[in-house]
């Protein structure tokens, strides 16, 4: 082992906290093998050799977006060749033929559509809610509640907007629209888009609502490493307030992504290397000791090396997804779907052992489409420890 790893090994086996100068370490450390080692040890103390997977389906409603973000290749403009956006009936009838399929949830992001009103989005909750009862809704990125905020012109009462929301039949914020933390990376990467702490008030709130949240880092492209340190820090310390005070909900898991430059105005750089994105995995595991779950997206990061990241902190692997639009490996089209058959297999062929959850992380009990959660009613937070 690098030398320099042993006392943050020593502070993992007594479980205690990593500072920002072990961050620091973990990322310049040559021994990327001891790294994944000390981020499998916290891994199997939080989950032993479970690794878990959902079957859901994904839904993309429109790529009509007021923004014009950098690392985007997903959005259009009015008028614009490929711009879309799904009618209420279409969407209705997707997530009827997920839960006729067996899906336990229903993933829904999209651009920030210049004219839709905020009825759209409502509407399209409550019609979830009645053509597939069973699914569970997680829906808008903290960037699209701000968004309905505005539009709905209550842009300073979050929580308003969130119980509207929540009401029509939302259950919980994925955790798209972070990307990184940092203002110079926001100005010149995603100028216009909402900054670290509006981003991070609209997750607190949810918190407040009882709405389960998940948070990503967006990395590889023209941010520092002390820029995701101070991403990941910054993320630890939302997630302290939401245990201190003893909230509903909290964050659930962490997923780096990374960044693909496709055909976007960044498209000039090259995107991280695979050593980095299994190290950008680890240190997450490591530094986020009050995160239960680490997740490998695998459409981002192709399942064959989701596999190889089981061993480096990583506990889930996500699910079958069906169809994704906003960004994918080269070559990749947006029909992408992995069977349950196939997820299963690659988790043991890893040498872990696959467990169906929901969007709760309750175990799943499954008769072909039919299914059920084996807990209903899990002690939040309970994963790790607190």
């Amino acid at each position: 082992m690098d030398h320099a790893l042993i006392p943050i090994a020593d502070k993992i086996d007594a479980g205690r906290r990593l500072s920002l100068e072990d961050g620091r370490t973990l990322f310049a450390t040559g021994d990327l093998w001891s790294l994944g080692q000390l981020a499998d040890r916290v891994r199997r103390r939080l989950h032993g050799d479970v690794t878990y997977y959902n079957i859901n389906r994904h839904l993309n409603y429109s790529n009509l977006c007021a923004l014009s973000c950098q690392f985007c290749s997903f959005y259009r403009k009015p008028g614009q060749p490929g711009e879309y956006q799904y009618s209420l009936e279409q969407i209705a009838a997707e997530a009827a033929q997920a839960a006729a399929n067996g899906a336990t949830e229903i993933h829904i992001v999209g651009g920030l559509h210049p004219y839709l009103p905020f009825s759209y989005y409502t509407d399209m909750l409550r019609a979830i809610r009645q053509s597939a009862p069973t699914l569970h809704i997680k829906a808008f990125t903290a960037v699209e509640i701000v968004h309905l905020a505005r539009i709905s012109k209550r842009p300073r009462d979050l929580e308003a907007v969130l119980t509207d929301l929540q009401t029509a039949g939302l259950g919980s914020l994925p955790g798209g629209g972070a990307e990184v933390f940092d203002d110079r990376v926001h100005d010149q990467a995603f100028k216009g888009k909402i900054r670290s702490d509006q981003w991070l008030a609209v997750h607190e709130t949810a918190h407040r609502l009882g709405l389960m949240t998940n948070a990503t880092i967006l990395y590889g492209h023209i941010e520092s490493i002390e820029d995701r340190l101070h991403h990941l820090l910054l993320l630890r310390a939302a997630q302290d307030r939401a245990l201190a005070a003893n909230l509903p909900a909290r964050f659930q898991t962490v997923i780096p992504l990374p960044f693909i430059p496709d055909d976007s105005a960044l498209g000039r750089l090259p995107g991280p290397t695979g050593l980095d994105d299994i190290r950008m995995l680890a240190v997450s595991r490591l530094m986020l000791d009050n995160f239960a779950h680490v997740k490998a997206f695998w459409i981002m990061q192709t399942l064959p090396f989701s596999q190889l990241s089981l061993s480096f902190g990583v506990d889930d692997i996500d699910g079958t997804v069906v169809w994704y639009d906003i960004t994918k490996v080269a070559g990749a089209s947006t029909h992408q779907e992995v069977g349950v058959r196939e997820l299963r297999m690659a988790i043991r062929q890893a040498g872990f052992q696959p467990v169906e959850r929901d969007t709760l992380y309750r175990r799943v009990i499954r008769h072909g489409p039919n299914w059920r959660v084996d807990d209903p009613t899990p002690a939040p937070g309970s994963e790790v420890g607190v």
